[in-house]
């Protein structure tokens, strides 16, 4: 399907849950942030709905984000559910990997096939500092875990603050050179400043060849990241809001005043 600038969206974004086991410094404050009500929070069967709707019109794509994914009971079947879906092409879930460790093989055999891990340093102590209480090591377990159970590619996701050349940037690097990863630097962003850049070695911040649309957990389509646009699946209905957000999807980011990277999905 194509939007009114000729982009074609055959991209998925869905978030599973905007809970997290981490406090990461550039996504919220360290006691955490006002939560979604869990009898707002979509069942995985209206999601396994959204996107059956959504193949038809065009959606090929899927990947599944939080919050933190791994978190929410019953991801391993859910995935199998999307996984086992006509039309389903590519099928991607990104996560802090803190938890992957355990979940990994099952996640596989499920069906997914790629995953995306988050890792801004490789010092223990860093790491610490940066999610204000992660254990690094099960970071390094979940990646391991993932490249055993045949996932690939496995790429990792290194937030800088102005540049890939920074030391723990640098070291996430050497890190994926040795270990036969794909590493993505991405520029720490500002929803509300409006602030945004393209993914180094990515696609996303690429507005003119953007090709997503993103369901949050309570609900909603948003057509792009950083607007404020979104639709109501429950109101409005899920093929109407799908059509709604095609429509309106903008031609570039501006500014995101009433959302959040831990409930979005980045």
């Amino acid at each position: 399907m194509y939007d009114c600038f000729n982009r074609n969206i055959n991209y998925l974004r869905i978030s599973v849950t905007d809970r997290c086991n981490l406090r990461c410094r550039y996504c919220m404050p360290a006691e955490g942030v006002p939560l979604i009500s869990h009898s707002d929070i979509l069942s995985y069967e209206e999601m396994l709905r959204v996107i059956a709707t959504a193949v038809p019109m065009g959606i090929t794509k899927v990947r599944i984000t939080g919050g933190e994914p791994l978190v929410r009971k019953g991801i391993v079947q859910f995935v199998e559910k999307v996984a086992a879906m006509k039309g389903i092409q590519d099928l991607g879930l990104t996560t802090n990997g803190t938890l992957l460790a355990g979940c990994a093989q099952a996640l596989a055999g499920a069906g997914l096939h790629r995953i995306n891990i988050s890792l801004d340093t490789t010092d223990p102590v860093r790491y610490h500092d940066i999610t204000r209480g992660g254990d690094l090591l099960q970071v390094f377990r979940g990646i391991e875990a993932a490249r055993k159970a045949g996932l690939s590619p496995i790429k990792i996701n290194c937030v800088v603050r102005s540049s890939s050349d920074e030391p723990d940037a640098q070291s996430v690097r050497e890190f994926c050179e040795k270990n036969g990863l794909e590493v993505r630097f991405i520029h720490e962003m500002s929803l509300a400043e409006g602030h945004f850049t393209i993914v180094e070695n990515g696609h996303g911040g690429d507005c003119i060849h953007c090709n997503r649309l993103r369901l949050t957990a309570n609900g909603m389509i948003r057509p792009c990241l950083f607007n404020d646009i979104q639709f109501n699946i429950r109101q409005l209905g899920i093929k109407e809001a799908l059509e709604a957000a095609l429509k309106n999807k903008p031609e570039k980011g501006t500014v995101n005043l009433n959302g959040s990277f831990h409930n979005i999905g980045g």
